[in-house]
């Protein structure tokens, strides 16, 4: 109990103290505004802020929510090709790492072109579903190909159809891989999100990305902080979710790495 309790009193006292030092240190060594504003100063702009902010936050966040279910999806049945066929897993998987491996940025300019510049929140949702891909792929291959084989070889001494052996032991076994590979493409989905909008670099995008790179070009320092306070709490909340439906989910089937 008291352990517990110090892993949340601690980081919070922490927080608190560096809080504390920065504002002082601002004031104390008068460092301008433009060059780092007091942590009051970015509280203000974030109360006081005309909603551009926020509005940018929440397209950012449905930019997020979009690929990273694309990613969950597309990732999930393509492992699942890969775990029950070899053949497609020679022919297919060198792409998916070809993909993975080239940088977003040098591809979001011809992804801009091909869907206009009119298009551009698409462009940056394809360039977050592809940051958010492999993940998901890579680990949930690795869990669908753990399953114990003496196992796989009682299913099929009962004459288990392939759904039946999916559902009842491939997927339960391969279900921590899964939700790890979940829990990392959720803040892959974001940082590939704020990636592909400052690489599209169009204000049609609007999230918060673009909201950064004008609040900079206006030396609105503080509007930049308080954007990026947005991101860390919209990256927190995402950690914090998933990890709470990896607890629900691996508490009924895998007790032991469930606590």
């Amino acid at each position: 109990m008291m352990q517990s309790l110090l892993r949340i009193v601690l980081p919070v006292l922490l927080f608190i103290a560096l809080i504390a030092f920065w504002e002082w240190a601002v004031a104390a060594w008068q460092i301008r505004k433009f060059v780092l504003p007091a942590p009051s100063a970015i509280w203000q702009a974030l109360v006081t802020d005309d909603g551009s902010l926020f509005t940018a936050a929440l397209i950012t966040l449905r930019t997020t929510v979009i690929a990273f279910a694309l990613a969950a999806i597309s990732g999930l049945a393509l492992a699942a090709l890969f775990a029950s066929s070899k053949l497609a897993e020679a022919m297919f998987s060198p792409y998916t790492v070809i993909l993975q491996v080239t940088p977003v940025v040098a591809i979001a300019p011809l992804i801009l072109v091909w869907v206009k510049l009119d298009n551009a929140w698409l462009a940056v949702l394809i360039l977050a579903w592809i940051v958010a891909f492999f993940p998901v792929l890579a680990n949930a291959t690795a869990g669908l190909k753990a399953a114990d084989a003496n196992l796989r070889d009682l299913f099929r001494l009962y004459n288990a159809s392939r759904w039946q052996t999916f559902r009842r032991l491939l997927l339960p076994s391969a279900l921590p891989y899964i939700l790890a590979g979940l829990k990392t493409a959720g803040g892959l989905a974001l940082i590939g999100a704020v990636v592909a909008e400052f690489a599209a670099a169009s204000g049609s995008s609007g999230g918060l990305a673009w909201r950064i790179l004008e609040a900079g070009n206006r030396l609105q320092i503080s509007k930049m902080f308080a954007a990026l306070i947005l991101l860390a709490l919209m990256g927190i909340a995402i950690y914090v979710i998933l990890s709470l439906v990896e607890w629900l989910l691996l508490r009924r089937w895998h007790g032991e790495q469930a606590r």
